[in-house]
């Protein structure tokens, strides 16, 4: 028995009846002089904010939460972009013991009228940026009541900022049990409409496992990871993660520059990192040598998975292993490479402690070692505290996710004899070729191992003699020659990496490939593209 399964085993999630965000800040503030943020925007602008301060503003917001008339269980969008207001409105939503609804500062209106309409929110926190364009849901969203801006004051908003002015410092923090409703994400909806994600109180409490088990954060030590705040990353890397650790984070307001990102990690002095594979593939296009990273120490990586040559590229240059792990909206971190374990690249890990996690067949039964499966959870006898209460108000949904004993992820993969899992799709990603199940990851993966590769997306397109076949979308790296005769170097060579059977039949090159907010590529898109192409649409 290893480590990894020694703790397994003995742990256990010690989830308190009643839970309140906002206690542990309140505690961490009695030490006036520890730091809970360290923020920079692109134009050089700096704050530093302790958690004395967060629990300032948190309590100043609360009481103009109260003032307005919001109570326990009114939805509450929050749509700030990462500005250091954001924490402190977050914990004092949760402080009031609202319902918070994560937006992407960048969703435009018809995503904010769907949900404020679906959640019937109540109040809409926002900065100036897409102001005028939120304040147009006054006849679209008739339970919107409250428009507060985070700066001054403008028609038909409240200022958040000059309303605290008025508001008085002391608040208590609602009493909340920890199977009440606390967060609703809302998924990307790139197939249908966004699924609302609900979880409790509890699911807040289950990040300070996330953030010491898996992104090894230490007392004092300064985090970064770089999602934004819309997104459920941002719960165990931006907010909840880091601080139940009694750790600083880290936040850039800026766009994705990796040279920027660099200096900002040797500047800062940033221990533990977190980014999505997008990134550190773009990362390692820089010249590192002259980017050296003393303070470093340990790397994890979040979205999709990651390819192995990446994790061995940036363990060459800065002896850090970056820890790969999988993870939903829906479920937290499902699994991990945690730094108890031995590292396989390309491996998403083991299932994290607390959960069942099985890769099933069709019939739910087991699958056995190396046969691929859906990934599921157990939820009987007892449902995890990190999985979601279900998806709000949608019983269809609900009645396919979760299936007798398992809360079913979409998602394949297969486990190898060490119990080690490895992603192999979404289920609408896998192809089915000629009697073959394939997963794009794996092909794409083989693709970036070719030097000519900067990045690729491979989904299943239609064939009048196979039915499916795989196809590679493949953006070359600058100053490479797209020609007949790479498509065929880039087939030979998947064929020498992988199952033969696996390589791209045909090869599209592109000049770039459509991602959503987070960095995932889209193959919904591509897929389609394909469909129309060969099904005679236009």
């Amino acid at each position: 028995m290893d480590a990894y399964e020694k703790f397994y085993l003995e742990f256990g999630w010690r989830i308190p009846d009643y839970f309140n965000f906002g206690d542990v800040v309140d505690q961490l503030a009695a030490d006036p002089s520890r730091v809970a943020l360290r923020w920079e925007d692109q134009d050089g602008n700096r704050a530093r904010l302790t958690f004395a301060d967060i629990r300032n503003q948190s309590n100043r917001i609360a009481n103009v939460l109260t003032g307005l008339g919001i109570k326990r269980g009114d939805p509450i969008m929050l749509a700030l972009p990462r500005l250091t207001l954001w924490q402190a409105a977050y914990v004092a939503a949760l402080k009031v013991g609202a319902l918070v609804i994560p937006c992407d500062a960048t969703l435009r209106e018809k995503d904010l009228i769907y949900r404020a309409n679906h959640s019937q929110a109540v109040a809409i926190i926002s900065a100036g940026d897409n102001a005028e364009m939120i304040v147009d849901l006054r006849t679209e969203c008739p339970s919107l009541k409250h428009y507060l801006i985070a700066g001054s004051a403008r028609s038909g908003w409240v200022s958040l900022r000059d309303a605290m002015n008025q508001a008085t410092m002391a608040f208590a923090p609602v009493r909340t049990a920890s199977n009440e409703p606390a967060i609703c994400y809302y998924t990307s909806g790139t197939t249908s409409e966004p699924k609302a994600v609900l979880h409790t109180q509890s699911y807040i409490y289950v990040q300070r496992y996330i953030g010491s088990l898996w992104l090894d954060l230490k007392p004092d030590g300064l985090h970064w990871t770089t999602a934004d705040t819309g997104w459920a990353k941002a719960a165990y890397g931006v907010i909840f993660g880091p601080w139940m650790n009694s750790a600083s984070v880290f936040m850039y307001k800026g766009p994705t520059d990796p040279q920027k990102q660099l200096e900002l990690l040797r500047r800062y002095n940033i221990e533990t990192f977190c980014a999505p594979p997008t990134e550190y593939r773009m990362l390692l296009k820089e010249n590192l040598e002259k980017h050296p990273l003393p303070s470093l120490r340990h790397c994890t990586a979040a979205g999709e998975p990651l390819n192995a040559e990446v994790i061995r590229a940036w363990h060459d240059r800065y002896n850090v292993t970056i820890h790969d792990g999988y993870g939903q909206t829906e479920a937290g971190i499902v699994a991990a490479n945690l730094p108890i374990m031995e590292v396989k690249p390309g491996s998403i890990g083991r299932p994290f402690p607390g959960l069942d996690v099985q890769v099933v067949a069709d019939n739910l039964s087991e699958c056995y070692v190396d046969m691929v499966g859906e990934v599921a959870i157990r939820v009987v006898p007892k449902r995890p505290p990190s999985l979601m209460l279900g998806y709000w108000k949608n019983s269809t949904d609900n009645a396919t996710a979760f299936v007798r004993d398992f809360y079913l992820t979409g998602d394949y993969a297969y486990r190898d004899s060490d119990g080690y899992l490895w992603f192999v799709g979404r289920v609408d990603d896998v192809i089915n070729s000629a009697g073959y199940r394939i997963g794009p990851f794996e092909v794409e993966s083989a693709l970036l191992e070719h030097p000519a590769v900067m990045e690729s997306a491979v989904v299943g397109c239609p064939d009048p003699d196979h039915g499916t076949i795989v196809k590679a979308f493949v953006k070359c790296k600058p100053g490479v020659e797209r020609s007949f005769l790479l498509a065929h170097e880039l087939q030979q060579f998947v064929k020498g990496v992988t199952a033969p059977y696996k390589y791209p039949r045909e090869i599209e090159f592109v000049d770039d490939l459509p991602k959503t907010v987070s960095g995932k590529i889209r193959r919904v898109e591509l897929r389609r593209l394909e469909e129309r192409r060969k099904l005679g649409g236009s």
